[in-house]
């Protein structure tokens, strides 16, 4: 099927510069198949803007795939990120400069630096795919993605994300450090620097959008939907938790499984989609009632509790 082989090809050049990221990177895959942002929340120095430049590099379009980073900081301002109108002397009209996030990759970086009124500067466009400034709507290209990422050790000068902006990632990943070998050849090739100016693209836009329709188009069992359904409304209902998952992390879910099969070369999803994708689809759309124990486990647990009662030789078409 050409459009998992446009997904494994993708994946294969991702690999070439984040090195001993497999897992990561399907993740990845998966969210960008799927039209969802990604929150990555992760220490400095383990390859986060290097990530989004290396998938920008790897497509290619009748014009290059824009990819634009935003630094977020305590005085950045909404139309630094959304763009603004300019009032131009020689037509004696306004004309509007358009900001970066009018791009198909956006960096968002160190997200939570930035204060909330500026943070829900964003909210607009990645839900709706669209900015409005004053009268007029602009829409960014397509594709469109916004890679966000935040450093869990500083809390100094930062701001929580609100829970309206966090249900917008359809994914809340971690790189983590990399394994001795994977080391190694960071420091012997430096794929950051060296390997992505050499780095060319390995598929076209068009196929690029082709398996995102492919991936929409996977084929999911009834049983597994209300799975999905019943893992969604648990978190509800959980002792542990005071705000629950909701129907729009029930959709990123079914919609992430989906893809998540494309990139592992099937035409249909499985259980084993959805124990993978339980914790990055939902853990940062939760709250506990201790802010101290982690909601990894207790995800987890309600997921395996749900799909231990399907039975695997009815998932598939």
């Amino acid at each position: 099927m050409k459009s998992q082989n446009t997904a494994s090809v993708l994946l294969e050049g991702m690999q070439r510069i984040i090195k001993g990221k497999r897992e990561f990177l399907e993740l990845l895959m998966a969210a960008v198949l799927a039209g969802g942002h990604v929150l990555i929340e992760d220490n400095p120095g383990l390859g986060k803007t290097t990530v989004a430049k290396t998938l920008a590099k790897l497509i290619e379009g009748k014009k290059n795939v824009v990819f634009k980073r935003i630094q977020f900081t305590p005085d950045l301002l909404p139309y630094d990120i959304t763009g603004v109108d300019v009032f131009d002397p020689k037509t004696l009209k306004f004309r509007f400069v358009p900001g970066p996030v009018l791009a198909n990759i956006v960096l968002a970086d160190e997200i939570n630096r930035a204060t909330p009124k500026v943070q829900s500067a964003l909210l607009e466009v990645m839900a709706e795919r669209q900015v409005t400034i004053g009268q007029t709507t602009h829409r960014p290209p397509e594709p469109f993605m916004v890679i966000a990422t935040e450093n869990p050790i500083e809390s100094e000068g930062t701001f929580p994300l609100p829970a309206a902006q966090l249900d917008r990632f359809m994914m809340k990943l971690s790189m983590g450090y990399p394994d001795r070998e994977s080391e190694l050849s960071i420091l012997n090739e430096n794929p950051a620097e060296e390997g992505l100016i050499k780095l060319k693209p390995v598929i076209n836009l068009t196929d690029f959008m082709e398996a995102k329709k492919a991936a929409a188009a996977i084929f999911c069992h009834q049983a597994l939907r209300e799975a999905i359904a019943d893992i969604v409304r648990d978190t509800r209902i959980h002792r542990a938790f005071t705000l629950g998952a909701s129907p729009r992390a029930g959709l990123h879910y079914l919609e992430a499984a989906k893809a998540l099969a494309l990139v592992k070369g099937r035409n249909y999803v499985i259980d084993e989609d959805l124990a993978i994708l339980a914790v990055p689809a939902l853990v940062h759309r939760v709250r506990l009632r201790d802010p101290k124990v982690n909601a990894d486990k207790f995800i987890q647990d309600i997921c395996l509790a749900r799909i231990n009662n399907i039975k695997t030789d009815e998932v598939s078409p």
